[in-house]
């Protein structure tokens, strides 16, 4: 895995270049970025810094991207499949239509992000904070939100998701409360 610095990914980006996969762009600084169908995949941003970017239809497949900072990004679209989300902070993103098949979102901050139609099949989503978020079509077939915080979340279909007696439900209870 070659290690590139965020700026020379941007100029790069900024001159034509869309493929970027297998990078280590640990730590890297994306603020305010404008990286629209950016290929990522397979890369390491663990602890990387993307708050107000613009990565919509971005591929961040198998994507390393723990304790990011995604607060506030436009990720519309963006393919998440099998990433690694581990304590990510994506606080209001834009996730719609974003697929999460098969990512781990433990411990992730989703609270106030926008998930309609967003694919979280197969996902790990325990103890996420899921807090106001709007998950209309989404879809939570395989989900695991054992004890994630779905409260105040709006159009939310848990048919066939796993959750446990700590899962706090959109009216505040948990189950057998």
């Amino acid at each position: 895995m070659d290690t590139i610095a965020a700026k020379t990914l941007i100029a790069r980006y900024n001159q034509g270049e869309r493929n970027f996969e297998n990078y280590n762009l640990e730590q890297a600084d994306f603020f305010e970025a404008m990286l629209v169908q950016v290929n990522l995949a397979q890369s390491c941003l663990n602890r990387a810094y993307l708050p107000y970017a613009n990565l919509r239809q971005a591929n961040l497949s198998d994507t390393q991207l723990k304790n990011a900072e995604l607060s506030d990004t436009q990720l519309h679209q963006a393919d998440f499949t099998n990433a690694n989300l581990e304590r990510a902070s994506l606080l209001r993103a834009d996730l719609s239509l974003a697929d999460f098949s098969g990512a781990n979102l433990n411990r992730a901050n989703l609270s106030g992000a926008n998930l309609v139609n967003a694919n979280l099949s197969n996902a790990n989503l325990s103890n996420a904070d899921l807090s106001r978020v709007n998950l209309r079509q989404a879809n939570l077939k395989g989900a695991n939100l054992s004890g994630a915080n779905l409260t105040r979340s709006i159009d939310l279909n848990l048919t066939g998701a796993i959750v446990d007696a700590f899962t706090i439900y959109p009216d505040g209870h948990r189950q057998g409360e």
